[in-house]
């Protein structure tokens, strides 16, 4: 894909933007629905992923739901257009209600697996890899730390019945 707009050019719109929309979600006391998806590899590691702008922690990949959106379409697009992963065997494993930016939002939660080596683009993703269970990095996001082992509980659980 062609890339019009520099690299670092790129990155200060999208915190611009970022800082826009939160204080409309605020002022408008917005409710978002959207996605977080638990991303495996072959040896079980988990994809964590680094925004360029945001928040500085690791995080799962996701995003914003369309209206009428698929929870599992969202998955597979937010994970491809973050990090160039495909993802198979998605599979809806629970839904949680995050307070951000001053309302609560619902946000579905997707677990599948991939054999795909993840790609940041350095625009919007400034990192994205692989981690594994025991080394996963000291500064994740929120409640993501207490998340992980449940949200790989509940992604076994539903794959052993496929």
């Amino acid at each position: 894909m062609l890339r019009l707009i520099p690299k670092s050019l790129h990155i200060v719109a999208l915190r611009s933007a970022h800082a826009v929309r939160i204080r409309w979600w605020r002022l408008r006391k917005t409710r978002v629905s959207g996605c977080r998806v638990l991303v495996l590899d072959e040896q079980s590691r988990v994809l964590l992923i680094r925004h360029s702008y945001g928040s500085p922690h690791w995080m799962l990949p996701g995003g914003g739901m369309k209206r009428g959106e698929d929870p599992l379409v969202c998955a597979a697009r937010e994970v491809w257009e973050e990090c160039a992963v495909r993802i198979e065997r998605a599979v809806e494993i629970g839904v949680v209600t995050d307070m951000m930016h001053g309302s609560n939002n619902d946000v579905r939660v997707v677990a599948g697996l991939t054999s795909d080596a993840p790609r940041a683009d350095g625009r919007e993703i400034a990192e994205a890899r692989f981690f594994a269970l025991d080394d996963l990095p000291h500064d994740l996001a929120g409640k993501l730390p207490s998340q992980i082992p449940a949200y790989i509980t509940a992604a076994k659980a539903a794959h052993r019945g496929d």
